[in-house]
């Protein structure tokens, strides 16, 4: 991805610009001179803003048309599942009918430090606002090809799950606008809980319209330096707006991409354009090479300091009624303890005074 000039570079650039005229260039080699001035004086900021050095567009790991490392072959480097088909424009994973599930899933483990995922697709039908659903998921996980209820993959899963949710089945906080994206790392263990919309294990998100949207959605994944980036451009202007940004986020390698979607009583046409996969080069410093060499391998993912992304949930107190019960019972208990203690020491002070007779 080519590095985009910035506005102080921009305007460091004009500003040298508007000089040229106060100047006589007698030759070529005072332009080529005042170029090198040019570049030296935007190089340092370009380096700044730049997190990597450059990437590579990995097309083993990479879905893009005319779709032909897709379907049954053994030389296939994409597998379909459940409504999932194939056109030449796109992988609708389900079409705008109730009760459908499709997913395709990459054959290939990921096996990269650094990455980055583009993703474009459509979500689009006839139902009117909150009327659709139920939406559709980007994967890295340990299993595929899992039929399931959280957007037609399995619960518990262990991995990356972000989701593109298109039905409020918990509006009744109005604390979000849907469409809205999350991010959701499973150990195995969790679950997502549809009828929260996954406000429990949800690592962070945004409200994106991208359903029935003019353009194309385009989602970007970035992960490096166990740092999870997440951007998303659903206007069609190209300029991407920051969703989720989660530090210390550990996954392990040998996991495989997917995508899948699932509609239920409503309904929406869930289409994957493009899965563009790129291999990120990275700086890091001779500290942070010997901090990696040092960790423990990664086996099941994990969130640093996990603690700062549950919710806290308040345990409602016992009612006045509850209260009066419990205690009811409670004397009760004791009184029925009580007397089954008396008629015990009765028989046994009985049974010692037979003894001396």
């Amino acid at each position: 991805m080519v590095a985009a000039v910035t506005k102080s570079n921009l305007g460091q650039l004009t500003s040298c610009c508007s000089l040229l005229p106060m100047f006589r260039l007698k030759n070529v080699r005072e332009l080529t001179w005042l170029l090198v001035a040019v570049c030296v004086l935007t190089g340092p900021s370009l380096a700044d803003e730049q997190e990597f050095l450059e990437e590579f567009l990995k097309r083993e790991y990479s879905l893009t048309k005319p779709y032909r490392g897709l379907g049954f072959s053994s030389s296939a480097q994409w597998d379909l599942m459940g409504t999932a088909m194939v056109t030449p424009d796109h992988v609708r994973l389900t079409p705008d009918l109730q009760s459908r599930q499709g997913a395709v899933w990459s054959r290939i483990p990921l096996v990269l430090r650094d990455w980055e995922l583009k993703v474009q697709f459509k979500i689009h039908g006839l139902g009117r606002k909150n009327l659709n659903g139920d939406g559709m998921a980007i994967w890295l996980t340990r299993d595929r090809m899992q039929n399931g209820p959280v957007f037609g993959n399995m619960n518990h899963f262990t991995g990356l799950g972000i989701f593109m949710d298109t039905y409020p089945n918990a509006d009744k906080t109005h604390d979000r606008t849907f469409p809205y994206i999350s991010v959701m790392l499973g150990n195995g263990t969790l679950s997502y809980q549809h009828d929260q919309d996954g406000r429990r294990t949800e690592l962070g998100g945004c409200t994106a319209l991208v359903r029935n949207a003019i353009f194309d959605t385009f989602l970007l994944i970035r992960y490096t330096k166990n740092r999870l980036t997440l951007m998303v451009d659903a206007d069609g202007k190209q300029e991407w707006k920051h969703c989720a940004d989660i530090t210390g986020l550990r996954l392990p390698t040998g996991y495989f991409f997917g995508a899948s979607s699932a509609t239920g009583d409503l309904s929406d046409n869930h289409d994957i354009i493009s899965m563009k996969l790129y291999q990120l080069t990275v700086e890091r410093t001779p500290e942070e090479e010997k901090e990696e060499e040092e960790e423990e391998e990664v086996i099941i993912p994990r969130v640093d300091h996990m603690e700062q992304f549950q919710v806290v949930i308040q345990e409602e107190g016992m009612s006045g009624v509850q209260f009066f019960f419990t205690l009811l019972f409670s004397i009760l208990g004791l009184g029925v303890l009580a007397v089954i203690g008396l008629v015990l020491y009765g028989r046994w002070t009985e049974k010692r005074r037979k003894r001396f007779y």
